[in-house]
């Protein structure tokens, strides 16, 4: 910190002597002086200094750039260079996977500075609102955009984003082997844009512990991100579309391999350490698989899907990396709610006199459960407000007040475990004379407690509880809105199906809207495939098996080879949709008939087929 205020002063200097001067980053930026108390510095290895200028445009903001010293910009520029010709190449192919591309420009050699980019924050800083295990969690950026987007609107929109843009990294970060992925070198908008920063390994050059790779996974996607798209934990149609997407994006940029082959071996002279031989440029050509058909890329990049999914390294490495930041952290950085979007206190809101929780509700949005309905008085006369909170906010409340104060100033928090099977209705009711007690404690605890700014933006009305309560604070019905739509009976699946060469491909892509079992629990599906008549049953085709879900997604070409193309108009298509039921008969969730002498198969026909009980498919 010394150091930086010393440099600072010199710029200060600096600026007396010259007036003002353009930035290397945009010749188009012009500014006038620095703002010391705005710039810092940033705990990576590189240690990078975040410097605030002075724009010379009375109206225009201050100019925030980063200033890095050590590492090699040229790499950099280079990879966000590729990563602008890919969105190129998206947009005009109509695709528009709203890439947030930012400003890099090296100055010197190992010194350069780097655009920052406004109302962003790192995937760390956001799951750590939840813990240092929150990396582990599902719901921390779901949470956080929906602090920063209380509106049904605006937060479908914010989800959109982020969807096209989670795609769009994927693909990028894959196709370029960018590496040392960690939760401090990818960043999250609070309009939903997902981007990367920080490319100083690439063309899979990944960082080891001893003999293991550091990145593990194809690329970063992990079930938090997954979650933000699916609206909860379980898979939706809005995933088949992020997987289309990527598949899609994927396959647009493969139809270009030989440009940037050509461009990045344009750059093998030029002394940049990781792209030095040929067997850095194979590593591109390896990724972008040429040699595919349009379709095995499509099916090779959603196994690359599944395995990011499934892969625990990633979340651990993002865990280690948590860790390894605590050491850092300023004893001046305050513990904040990851639900409020701003700091309150008792000068802003006023003295609370009393809280009294009176009931809970039951809510389906974002997941199903109860929330209690707190009444929170202040010393104003009449001013009584409504605030609603979960049983886990309430929880977060204490954990992080546990940071600031001794167990000693603080009361006992109900437990939430659970034994037995009990009912909900009766755990909500028990939690909420439990929730009582204790929040009656904590309002007349010592005053540096009761009187803290954590309790004061507790209670504190969030946008979510004026837009649920407005003027009446009675007891109402649940939102229409919060209600999960019922799925057609019986469900769709969406197929591509070609013929090429003697040859019939069924491409099984989706299906949404299976009904559950009759137990309750969702399938495990499977598609099995048919080609009529068939006495011998020799033309039988399957799909690997998805686990507990309504929505699956597979991906996989089913070939039935030397079928004549007279004798294609003779033949039907049955595909059936089963659940997988370890010892006991498989469960038929529906089928569909496809007479394939209604589809012209000069060109491949996709769409969806509606499953039913014997019923013949329409596209």
């Amino acid at each position: 910190q010394g150091i930086l205020r010393e440099g600072l002063e010199e710029v200060k200097q600096f600026f007396k002597a010259h007036g003002s001067c353009r930035l290397p980053l945009s010749p188009s930026l012009l500014v006038k002086g620095i703002v010391p108390r705005d710039c810092s510095y940033f705990n990576s290895n590189a240690v990078p200094l975040k410097l605030s200028f002075q724009n010379v445009d009375p109206l225009g903001e201050n100019i925030r750039v980063i200033f890095k010293c050590g590492d090699d910009l040229r790499q950099d520029m280079l990879t966000l260079q590729m990563i602008r010709i890919m969105n190129k190449i998206w947009v005009q192919e109509g695709l528009d996977m709203r890439m947030v591309i930012f400003r890099c420009f090296s100055t010197g050699r190992g010194r350069g500075m780097v655009e920052m980019i406004p109302n962003a924050e790192t995937l760390r800083k956001i799951q750590v609102e939840h813990g240092v295990t929150g990396s582990f969690k599902d719901r921390p950026l779901a949470d956080w955009l929906q602090k920063h987007n209380p509106e049904e609107d605006e937060y479908e929109k914010a989800v959109e984003n982020f969807i096209y843009s989670c795609a769009g990294c994927c693909v990028a970060t894959y196709v370029l082997g960018i590496c040392d992925r960690h939760n401090d070198n990818i960043m999250l908008k609070t309009t939903g844009h997902m981007f990367h920063i920080d490319f100083g390994r690439f063309l899979g050059h990944a960082q080891m512990f001893g003999n293991i790779k550091r990145d593990r996974a194809p690329f970063v996607f992990t079930s938090d991100m997954a979650y933000v798209i699916n609206g909860g934990d379980k898979p939706s149609s809005r995933f088949h579309d992020f997987v289309d997407l990527c598949c899609q994006a994927y396959n647009l940029i493969r139809k270009h391999t030989h440009l940037f082959l050509n461009l990045l071996g344009l750059m093998l002279s030029c002394g940049i350490p990781e792209l030095s031989d040929l067997e850095d440029l194979k590593y591109v050509y390896d990724a972008l698989r040429p040699q595919d058909s349009d379709a095995d890329a499509t099916t090779y990049f959603t196994r690359l899907i599944e395995s990011s999914l499934g892969s625990v390294a990633t979340k651990l490495n993002f865990f280690i990396h948590n860790l390894a930041q605590m050491k850092f952290t300023g004893s001046d950085a305050r513990p904040t709610l990851s639900f409020a979007p701003r700091t309150h206190t008792i000068k802003t809101s006023g003295r609370i006199r009393d809280v009294f929780l009176c009931r809970h509700e039951r809510v389906f949005n974002p997941s199903k459960g109860y929330t209690y309905v707190v009444k929170v008085q202040r010393e104003s006369p009449g001013d009584v407000i409504f605030i609603q909170r979960t049983f886990e906010e309430f929880q977060e409340l204490h954990n992080k007040l546990r940071l600031l104060f001794p167990s000693s100033l603080l009361p006992s928090f109900p437990s939430r475990f659970v034994i037995g099977r009990s009912r909900g209705e009766a755990v909500a009711e028990r939690r909420k004379e439990e929730l009582n007690g204790y929040i009656w404690h904590l309002i007349h605890a010592a005053p540096e407690v009761a009187e803290c700014d954590l309790i004061y933006t507790f209670f504190h009305p969030l946008p979510r509880d004026e837009k649920a309560a407005g003027t009446n604070p009675a007891p109402k019905a649940a939102d229409a809105t919060w209600a999960r739509p019922l799925g057609k009976v019986g469900g769709e699946v969406k197929l591509s199906i070609s013929y090429k060469n003697n040859k019939l491909f069924i491409m099984v892509m989706h299906i949404r809207g299976l009904p559950p079992l009759q137990d309750g629990n969702d399938p495990d599906p499977y598609v099995k495939t048919y080609l009529l008549p068939d006495p011998q049953k020799t033309t039988k085709r399957k799909t690997k098996v998805a686990r507990k879900t309504c929505n699956p997604t597979y991906n996989e070409m089913l070939v039935y080879d030397g079928i004549p193309r007279g004798d294609l108009q003779q033949r039907e298509l049955r595909l059936s949709v089963l659940s997988e039921e370890g010892f006991w008969e498989n469960i038929l969730l529906g089928e569909v008939g496809i007479h394939l002498r209604d589809l012209d198969l000069a060109q491949e026909k996709m769409g969806w087929f509606a499953l039913g009980s014997r019923g013949h498919g329409t596209l």
